[in-house]
């Protein structure tokens, strides 16, 4: 005789069969997302990275252009200062010779004047320096004197400060980059970690943990300067 299978038992069956099916599927989309976080993580990690290693690298050759304009700007202000004490000390000799009658020997310290220091002398014998009071104590403090040395050491100077400074902005971003690396990494040990539950309710609140603080990784990443 045929057993008879009662409708309970087919509908207990089949009410089974659905939530087997249903939570195979849960699993299926869990594992997808976990799989596209996954994905996301790497690429961000590794542009992060990059990005952290081309800053770091700008840092260092902007550091080593500041040391390289400080110099020189050390050696044009040493320089700067060697003409300045040349300058001074002719010009000494020549008001000397000139105080003493001796022409000759000012017309020698007058030939031995350096080229750029010659107008600025022309300068101050125009205010008639013996009878004009209000004149200058020398073609040093005439407007006409100019330094080229001197020039360039605070040329050399601005552009050192400059390079630091930018250098200093790279760390900065450098900085940036490596703090959000972290945050990617926590990202990526917190996916990870939701694969090791078996309760979905705690894979999927790890998750969007991970999916909230990825977001806010990507903000970063695309809101920092590129190298």
């Amino acid at each position: 005789m045929a057993e008879t299978v009662s409708t309970p038992e087919v509908a207990h069956a089949i009410g089974h069969h659905d939530h087997a099916a249903g939570s195979t599927r849960r699993a299926s989309l869990i594992e997808i997302g976990e799989a596209i976080l996954l994905a996301f993580v790497a690429v961000a990690t590794a542009w992060s990275g990059y990005q952290t290693a081309r800053w770091d690298s700008r840092q260092a050759h902007l550091y080593a252009l500041a040391n390289t304009y400080r110099a020189a700007e050390n050696r044009d202000a040493t320089l700067s200062g060697q003409q300045r004490i040349y300058d001074t000390s002719t010009f000494g000799f020549w008001l000397q010779s000139k105080a003493q009658g001796d022409t000759k020997a000012a017309a020698l310290f007058e030939r031995r004047f350096r080229p750029e220091y010659r107008p600025a002398f022309a300068a101050w014998l125009q205010t008639d320096p013996v009878h004009n009071p209000k004149a200058p104590a020398g073609p040093i403090l005439m407007p006409q004197y100019h330094n080229a040395a001197a020039e360039r050491a605070s040329a050399a100077g601005d552009r050192a400060s400059d390079a630091l400074e930018q250098g200093t902005k790279a760390r900065e971003t450098g900085d940036k980059y490596l703090r959000n690396t972290v945050l990617l990494a926590t990202v990526l040990f917190l996916t990870a970690l939701a694969q090791k539950f078996k309760v979905e309710g705690v894979r999927i609140g790890l998750m969007a943990v991970s999916a909230v603080l990825l977001v806010i990784a990507l903000y970063y990443v695309g809101s920092y300067p590129r190298a």
